[in-house]
Formats: structure tokens, C-alpha cells, sequence
């Protein structure tokens, strides 16, 4: 979810698997089994059978269950799916070949065996992605028949050692096995799958002759993801991503935003001057409500953090978004006291668990319509106490 290039994070934490009896249930409220409406200022609840209608709010698997799984593994979605998640995510680069797989990132030497490959070894080189110059192994260098022969692994196995357990379990999954993996999953539990999809560095696979979003509408079209109606999110930091992709498909789009004084890089190739700090701004989300139909921020967007990491008072990003009848999915939220605000922390241990039920509570509180997180299963257990239709405190 983070962005490409400068805004790469390091995900820390304990690998802790909590899967109790019965989480699968925690996602059954819906807005139409809430009578249609939240009457707190949300903007699904229109029953069409679309996002509308997803929990509110909406847990989204950030990559799967990544605090418990490698990340972007069919083994990680299938957690995630069977922990309650209500949605989850894929991140997109594509194969020499033009084939769309799920990694986070296009580097694969952290979330592969590929170093381990001797045939593979003078692949590896230096390359400048979004600005930011990277060393490693690229998937755009390997035809997908080739990426198929590497095992994932956990990315951060210092600090997710339980995790490593699975190393080697699972391939690196193609985008079209998702589909129909979701597929086959939908038809056995009797309801949609819901995926969260992001094209990741698009401008620059675009200047490769790898565009991504000519085949992943394709796909899209062919396994019927690209209605209006559709179980399915497309997001990108790249806004001209989602404005492309909203002339191929009518599949609801999600404009993700990084930090306020960062720009993205399409607007950094094509010397737009707006920043982040430009685009949540009320003309800015105007302009973004033209062709998406909600916005991903960075929670530090909603609720900033002074500089002992405490938080501050929230902005009026969730309600100038809610204004302009975009939906709001910030990321990230995790259990580990690395990523928590300094008040929710518990021990000097950075990568332990800390009071993350409270700082799940806090962002509820901001009246978001969903959340991306590692830990499906924690987000789900603090949603409960918003669903249905209890008004945020902050309205």
C-alpha cells in the first residue's frame, strides 16, 4: 500500500496469530442490513449492491493477512478471507512477458528465493524507480514461466520470525489466479469476494511498454470486475492511473495519498506543481471526485502526529472528502508499537503488540468509511463496536 519510490516503509512487528473461533462472522453487518443508511454523514448505504453496501466500517486485508502470512500470497488472501476480512488487497507490477502478479513492489530479492537461484544471479542490478535508486531482482526482468520457479518468503523475518514458518509455501500468485481463487471462493461460501486492487508505479512501466492498466481491465472484463457494481477497488497514487483506468472500466477507483508535502510521481514526470497537501484540499478533492469515487490517505492525513508521535487534533479531511461524496480508506493500521501512536504503545519492545484496539477506536472515531490493516482480525473485533450505525463521536 505504501508508495512506490520514496515512500517505501520497512513493515515491522511480532508475527502473532490470533485466529479465534467464530471471527469469520465479525463482517456480517452491512449498511443494507442496516436499514439501508448510517445517519452519520457516510456516503454508502444506498442498498445498489455495491461498495455501498460493504460493512461500515469496512476492514480491508492490507496484502492479505500480512501480520500473520508473507504478504501478497494466495496463503496470506486465504487468511485473511477466513479471518472476516471484508476486503482484500492486491498490489500490481507486471512480468516481462505482460503477465499482471501480485508484490508489493517490482524489487523481489526481499520477498523471494531469488537469491538463491544461481541462474538468476547476473540479473541483478540497480535501477532508478520513481526517482529512488533500487538494487535487486525485478519482476519486469523475468518472463512469468521463470518467476513461477521462486517460493515467497516473509519480507521482515528479524521481526516476523513466526512468519518465516511459511517460507517457501506458496509461488508469487498472477492477478488472474486471484480472480479465480476469489471466484472459487465466492461460489463456496455463497457471497462476493471483495478485492482492493492498486496499480503500482504506472508511470513507469508505462515508459517500459508495460502498461497496467490496458491488461488489468482486460482481466478485469473477462472474469465480470468491471461494472459499476463490481466486488472489487482499483487504486493508485498515481491519479492519471485512476483517470485511465475509469475510461476502460466503470469499477470503483481510489485515489491514494501520501504524505501532505510529497507529490505523485506522474505529477513529478509531467511537472504538475500540486502536492498531496494541494489534493485534500476542498477544490483538490473536487477534481479527484471527477473520476474516483473515494480517496486512500495516509492516516497522518486525518489525524497528525506531533513530534513525540502523539496524535493531534484531526483534520477536516474526513469531512471535506464526506462533502464531496468520496469515501475515505486510510492505511495503515498494525498491532506492533512501531507503527502506533506514541499513546497506544505498551513496552520499550518496538516490535510487540501494543493497545491496538484503542487506536483502531481513535480512527473509527474520525467517521472513515474503512481501513487498511496486517491484523483483519483485530480491525474487525475493534469495528464491531460501530456497526451498524453508531454515530463517530467526531460528527
Amino acid at each position: 500500500m505504501t508508495q512506490g519510490g520514496a515512500a517505501r516503509r520497512t513493515v515491522l512487528g511480532a508475527a502473532v496469530l490470533a485466529a479465534g473461533t467464530g471471527i469469520a462472522g465479525l463482517g456480517a453487518g452491512s449498511a443494507s442490513a442496516a436499514g439501508g443508511g448510517h445517519g452519520d454523514g457516510h456516503v454508502g448505504g444506498q442498498g445498489d449492491g455495491g461498495y455501498r453496501d460493504l460493512p461500515y466500517p469496512t476492514v480491508i486485508g492490507h496484502r492479505g493477512a500480512s501480520g500473520y502470512r508473507p504478504e501478497h500470497t494466495i496463503g496470506s488472501y486465504q487468511l485473511a478471507l477466513d479471518l472476516g476480512a471484508d476486503v482484500i488487497e492486491q498490489d500490481l507490477v507486471p512480468t516481462r512477458d505482460g503477465h499482471l502478479v501480485c508484490r508489493h513492489e517490482n524489487e523481489i530479492g526481499g520477498t523471494t528465493d531469488v537469491a538463491d537461484h544461481p541462474a538468476f544471479a547476473a540479473r541483478r542490478t540497480t535501477k532508478s524507480v520513481d526517482g529512488v535508486s533500487v538494487t535487486g531482482w525485478f519482476t519486469e526482468d523475468f518472463t512469468l514461466a521463470e518467476l513461477k520457479t521462486l517460493r515467497a518468503k516473509e519480507r521482515i523475518p528479524a521481526v516476523r520470525q513466526r512468519n518465516t514458518l511459511y517460507d517457501g509455501r506458496w509461488a508469487v500468485p498472477t492477478f488472474e489466479e486471484v480472480l479465480r481463487w476469489a471466484d472459487r471462493e465466492g461460489k463456496r461460501r455463497g457471497r462476493r469476494v471483495w478485492l482492493h486492487v492498486e496499480t503500482k508505479h504506472p508511470s513507469y512501466f508505462r515508459a517500459l511498454g508495460l502498461g497496467l492498466e490496458e491488461p488489468l481491465a482486460k482481466l478485469l472484463r473477462r472474469y465480470g470486475r468491471d461494472g459499476r457494481g463490481a466486488a472489487l477497488f482499483l487504486q493508485s497514487f498515481e491519479p492519471t492511473s485512476i483517470q485511465r483506468l475509469s475510461r476502460l472500466v466503470s469499477a470503483p477507483r481510489v485515489v491514494l495519498l501520501s504524505a501532505a508535502h510529497t507529490r505523485p510521481w506522474d505529477f513529478e514526470a509531467a511537472q504538475d506543481p500540486r502536492t498531496v497537501a494541494d489534493l485534500v484540499k476542498p477544490e483538490g478533492l473536487k477534481w479527484i471526485a471527477g473520476f474516483a469515487q473515494g480517496i486512500g490517505p495516509t492516516m497522518d492525513l486525518i489525524l497528525p502526529r506531533d513530534a513525540a508521535g502523539r496524535l493531534t487534533a484531526p483534520t477536516t479531511l474526513v469531512r471535506d472528502a464526506h462533502a464531496r461524496g468520496l469515501l475515505l480508506h486510510p492505511y495503515t493500521a498494525r498491532n506492533e508499537n512501531s507503527f502506533l501512536p506514541a499513546e497506544y504503545r505498551k513496552g520499550a519492545d518496538p516490535a510487540a503488540y501494543g493497545d491496538a484496539f484503542g487506536a483502531f477506536r481513535t480512527y473509527f472515531e474520525q467517521g472513515i468509511d474503512g481501513i487498511f490493516t496486517d491484523n483483519p482480525d483485530t480491525g474487525l473485533l475493534a469495528a464491531e463496536s460501530f456497526r451498524p450505525g453508531r454515530r463517530p463521536v467526531n460528527r
